[in-house]
């Protein structure tokens, strides 16, 4: 008898783990790639319209690594586009407008046309749109102007832990697509804040001068939206720095999180700068959001940018809330005006990446 109850306090102790907890991947779109047949779950991605029941994932961006974890979306019940309004969430009508017209869609926006190259491809074909590349279109932010890249992308599980935003964007010295076409990733590689020199040459500098142009860099905006399955008042992330501590400070009367030297609201202000290599992944570390917990957002931080970004919602330090799958992470970058490199980036150039619970 003493044996039959040790056995059942073990499995209830072990029950909760059982679930599962595993690697996911989520882009613009259904987050599986078209024919892959996923080896734990089965089922092969569908193919279809963009924005469909599509399986969106090109391999070009995404090895077999990444595939094996990335599920058809139509298969576990986390909608691409959302059935209209859902009078539940505290979303600005300026956000629902932004992403899909009001129908909710996962989505890719930038400044300007989706027409340019996908300039990672040293494959890719052609001196004038449409090019014929393994990637997607994309749109170029030049040296010498400001702009941005907005990606809107579902959770396709309930994260259990951080969340990774990865960028992959390509990044060119100035110009150098016109004469180089395809070879210019191997002749005219470039980082953003780099400073450019003549003929696709980089700049070095002396003992006691930084090499990166701090105002040069892109600057980073996260805010969380609620997807289907929950309701809660949209919020900024917060990063850890890397490397870092990966702590963070409390304020000793409301319990805000400081921004410091561990830790970064995501509000697109100057302290939420990023650097971009050409073609390789940059990940930003976002904590994983707990409910009550208040940020460090601050309307004062907020850029003015056309159309405009959100200040803080409440005016200040807003309330962080436990995720869900389905619920919405809006990814911004602004690129200053003072940007000295040309920046191309698609709809998969940024993605989502962490561990979450099983969807079944």
């Amino acid at each position: 008898m003493k044996w039959l109850f040790v056995c059942m306090v073990v499995f209830f102790m072990v029950a909760p783990a059982m679930a599962g907890e595993d690697p996911y991947v989520a882009i613009v779109g259904n987050d599986c790639s078209a024919g892959f047949v996923n080896p734990f779950f089965g089922g092969t991605c569908p193919d279809g319209t963009v924005f469909g029941t599509k399986g969106e994932a090109l391999p070009f961006y995404f090895s077999p690594k990444h595939l094996q974890f990335m599920l058809d979306q139509t298969l576990i019940g986390v909608p691409v586009c959302a059935s209209g309004l859902d009078p539940k969430n505290t979303i600005p009508e300026w956000s629902f407008l932004r992403y899909g017209g009001g129908a909710g869609c996962e989505s890719f926006l930038a400044q300007g046309a989706l027409n340019q190259a996908e300039v990672c491809d040293i494959t890719g074909t052609g001196t004038v749109p449409p090019f014929t590349t393994r990637g997607t279109s994309t749109v170029v932010a030049r040296a010498g102007n400001s702009g941005f890249f907005e990606w809107w992308i579902r959770l396709p599980k309930k994260p259990s832990g951080e969340i990774n935003l990865v960028f992959e964007c390509g990044v060119l010295k100035p110009n150098s697509f016109a004469f180089n076409n395809f070879d210019s990733i191997e002749l005219c590689a470039a980082e953003t804040g780099e400073r450019v020199g003549p003929n696709c040459t980089r700049v070095e500098v002396d003992p006691g001068v930084s090499p990166v142009q701090q105002g040069s860099l892109p600057k980073l905006t996260a805010i969380a939206y609620p997807g289907p399955f929950n309701s809660f008042t949209p919020f900024h992330l917060t990063a850890f720095k890397n490397p870092g501590s990966y702590t963070i400070s409390f304020d000793a009367v409301t319990g805000a999180m400081s921004n410091n030297a561990a830790s970064q609201t995501l509000d697109g202000s100057t302290s939420a700068r990023i650097l971009l290599k050409a073609c390789m992944d940059k990940s930003v570390v976002a904590k994983l959001p707990v409910t009550g917990q208040l940020n460090a957002c601050a309307n004062a931080n907020i850029p003015t940018v056309t159309p405009a970004l959100p200040t803080c919602f409440g005016g200040g330090a807003e309330s962080e809330t436990d995720l869900e799958m389905g619920d919405i992470i809006q990814v911004r970058l602004d690129i200053p005006r003072a940007n000295s490199v040309d920046i191309y980036c698609g709809p998969q150039s940024a993605r989502l990446a962490g561990v979450g619970e099983a969807p079944f």
